[in-house]
């Protein structure tokens, strides 16, 4: 397993990590096979979306706000019960395809790192399975 780190400076903001990501496959010389792309937090989430237009990040974190509002009758003590739900929804790990060292995504694509209670310094775990 590898792991790379990422900064977040934003209580909700997704970040744009398929350049990290195609730098680990680069740099480990990871050819053919599946990239488990997995996030060790239950208060942030990896997803898959339209990259090409950044009004689709800014529409999608301004929906899940308005049906999970930060605030609400939560029974949890931290106050971050938003947090939690948004990362149950987004899910916590995405499975890539590699193919000829390159990370395979449709054309309009990107893989994001959802943050969800920020700012923080998060970690992205990697895990590689080769198919050669």
């Amino acid at each position: 397993m590898k792991v790379i780190h990422i900064e977040t400076h934003k209580n909700k903001e997704l970040v744009r990590i398929e350049s990290k990501l195609s730098s680990a496959v680069q740099n480990y010389h990871w050819k053919n096979g599946i990239l488990t792309v997995f996030v060790p937090h239950t208060t942030a989430g990896i997803i898959i979306n339209e990259s090409y237009d950044p009004n689709v990040a800014i529409d999608f974190l301004s929906k899940m706000q308005s049906l999970i509002p930060r605030q609400d009758h939560y029974l949890h003590a931290e106050g971050n019960s938003d947090s939690h739900i948004l990362s149950s929804i987004t899910h916590t790990s995405e499975t890539l395809i590699v193919e000829n060292g390159q990370i395979q995504l449709g054309a309009w694509q990107g893989i994001f790192f959802a943050e969800f209670d920020g700012p923080r310094r998060r970690k992205i775990w990697l895990q590689w399975i080769s198919k050669d």
